[in-house]
């Protein structure tokens, strides 16, 4: 997992700057949040340190009514135990008794406009996907029929000219040649293009083209959650293929096992309908129904009725 800077963070959520500290530079290393009311009440076992401190109405009620002695020794160790940041919901006066402690070891207080409930809520999310486990990988991304379809294989097999049929016959486009990729949970990849080449294809012969002026906002996506993997590999005439579906292969990115189908390339093969195929089998397997496996016993069926037959 990564980190991410009080002034990212500030930016992103739209979120005010009472009281600069030390630095807004300092790193968030995780996604947990903490509101400190246990802290004020002087229980620090197992305090969550490494968390952004959010203080609600409830902690600023509490804080207003205690002794000022015991709040003052309360707070600096609070502040001394070298929490990243504290931020204050509803926009609320921020007393001078806290920004006093908090000037005693630099630490950073922040303010925003919103409900508790709802500031933690956009918080929480917001340092989930921007301290996601992330990884590059060669391929291209396309939401077919709402399902997020990685497409991959070696360099010059084809993916971009099968993603750009897809495109074509109604399909959106992610990313084409290098995929983002970060787990956002535990089993929830999310893919995205590097922002310098979001929207733009390479087809070998024809060069660099953008999808969303040649054919419309329509046509692409900013991100999408991958769904399965579909790889792409030039024909071997010695190497048995799947020919009825009953096995199921796997590939595992970042920890979370995707679905993955292989599927060979030679000439005379419309991929992009390929891939529209097998998009549609694997929902239906989704919903329950596998044909392969309802043609399987079908045919068990017809075996086990020949057999009493000639008995």
């Amino acid at each position: 997992m990564g980190s991410i800077s009080i002034e990212d963070m500030l930016r992103e959520l739209d979120l005010e700057v009472v009281y600069n500290g030390k630095s807004l530079s300092i790193d968030i290393e995780t996604s947990d949040i903490n509101r400190p009311g246990l802290q004020f009440a002087g229980f620090f076992d197992y305090f969550a340190a490494e968390r952004v401190q959010v203080i609600g109405k409830v902690e600023m009620t509490y804080l207003d009514s205690m002794d000022p002695e015991i709040r003052s020794q309360r707070l600096d160790r609070f502040f001394s135990s070298g929490i990243p940041c504290v931020l204050i919901s509803r926009n609320m006066e921020v007393p001078s008794y806290l920004i006093e402690s908090a000037k005693k070891f630099g630490c950073p207080i922040i303010r925003s406009r919103k409900t508790t409930t709802n500031v933690i809520h956009r918080l929480i999310n917001y340092l989930d996907s921007a301290l996601a486990p992330r990884i590059t990988r060669h391929g291209v991304l396309v939401d077919v029929y709402g399902e997020g379809v990685l497409l991959m294989g070696e360099s010059g097999i084809g993916k971009s000219e099968t993603a750009l049929e897809l495109i074509k016959r109604g399909h959106r486009l992610v990313a084409d040649d290098a995929v983002e990729i970060k787990k956002v949970a535990e089993n929830r990849l999310i893919g995205a293009a590097p922002e310098l080449i979001k929207h733009y294809m390479e087809i070998r012969g024809i060069g660099i083209i953008d999808i969303k002026a040649m054919y419309g906002i329509g046509a692409v996506i900013d991100n999408k959650a991958i769904d399965i993997v579909i790889y792409l590999e030039f024909w071997d005439s010695n190497k048995e293929y799947d020919r009825l579906g009953l096995t199921e292969d796997y590939m595992e990115i970042l920890g979370v096992r995707l679905p993955k189908i292989v599927i060979p390339v030679r000439p005379g093969r419309n991929l992009a309908i390929i891939v529209e195929v097998a998009v549609r089998n694997w929902r239906l397997k989704k919903m329950g129904y596998n044909a392969a496996q309802e043609l399987d016993d079908r045919l068990n069926a017809m075996i086990n009725q020949n057999k009493e037959e000639n008995i």
